[in-house]
């Protein structure tokens, strides 16, 4: 088959003969149609993050069609239009007994310790390959996986409308925030630098934030980098809630009497658990006014996918890859 690799950092080329999948019994194989980027993505790409083996396959915000069912496999169907659940938890350990999935003790991730999804074929377990309607496009299923994360980021939460709420930062996830607060029936502030990428969260229906010293109950910090952390926690009324949301490996100063004095609950937001996000995920998509394709800026051809990884990180929005073409 086809398959997009990393070779080495910076370097992603197109290979023709790439071996097949093969699917385990409860597997399905999915045809790929298309895979957004995302900055876990880009790191690996960077040579920031280390994959499993070189040359590598990353991607895993993907869709495609189910071509090929294992046979132990009874509730999934050759044809069907699916998005993966990248991330495949054990269901044994005692994290995914309690249903916290994502902290899951062998937690697969695809692109990272599995194989990611840009390549033609791809082989997923069964019950991580979620049917959505037909009349879906793929503009939306690519950011399907995305808003998951920003879907369980705002119940999580515990945000009503009507509450003041502030999201830091403009980036794909701060613009997936955005929309599902929206759709909640709450209008954002956004702080954010780059004005591209404030610009388009504005477009969406978020305002501005302003240069006052305004407080917010419901804080979402999706930057992942100091000022962005500091400004969220400055942000933030007595007894707000700070959802965080990126991630940083650089340590951060901060006072815990500041944190303590004013009863602020932090809390970390690690992408979703399973099945309960993704299905809820689906059914928002069904019923709500998200359309989350709105934050997408740029599509390339696998032809062009080594250009797009190099110049996602510099994009307002959000960039994929359409696979549905590998001669293009």
């Amino acid at each position: 088959m086809k398959a997009l690799t990393l070779t080495s950092a910076l370097h992603l080329e197109q290979v023709d003969g790439w071996p097949d999948p093969e699917p385990g019994e409860h597997d399905v194989v999915v045809e790929m149609l298309g895979v957004g980027l995302c900055g876990s993505d880009l790191s690996v790409y960077d040579g920031k993050r280390e994959p499993a083996a070189m040359p590598w396959i990353i991607g895993h915000e993907g869709c495609g069609r189910i071509v090929e069912v294992g046979p132990a496999v009874t509730d999934r169907s050759v044809g069907e239009l699916v998005v993966i659940e990248p991330n495949y938890c054990c269901l044994l350990c005692q994290w995914c007994r309690r249903g916290r999935t994502a902290q899951c003790e062998r937690r697969g991730i695809v692109g990272i310790n599995r194989p990611g999804l840009l390549s033609q074929f791809a082989a997923v377990p069964a019950r991580f390959a979620w049917p959505v309607p037909e009349q879906w496009p793929v503009e939306r299923l690519v950011c399907f996986e995305p808003l998951a994360v920003a879907q369980g980021v705002v119940r999580r939460s515990g945000v009503r409308a009507g509450e003041s709420c502030l999201v830091v930062g403009a980036g794909s996830q701060g613009l997936l925030i955005c929309l599902s607060l929206l759709a909640a029936g709450i209008t954002p502030v956004v702080s954010e630098p780059q004005p591209g990428r404030l610009a388009l969260a504005v477009s969406l229906g978020a305002k501005p934030a302003d240069d006052t010293d305004r407080r917010y109950s419901y804080v979402f910090e999706s930057s992942g980098v100091e000022p962005g952390f500091h400004d969220a926690l400055r942000a933030a009324d007595k007894t707000a809630v700070v959802s965080l949301v990126g991630q940083n490996t650089a340590p951060f100063s901060v006072v815990t009497q500041d944190i303590v004095q004013r009863q602020l609950t932090l809390l970390g937001a690690l992408i979703y658990d399973h099945p309960v996000d993704f299905d809820h995920t689906r059914t928002a998509l069904g019923d709500l006014d998200l359309a989350p394709e709105r934050i997408l800026r740029s599509r390339a051809t696998p032809a062009r996918a080594d250009e797009a990884l190099a110049a996602a990180r510099e994009i307002p929005g959000k960039s994929w890859i359409d696979l549905s073409d590998w001669s293009a």
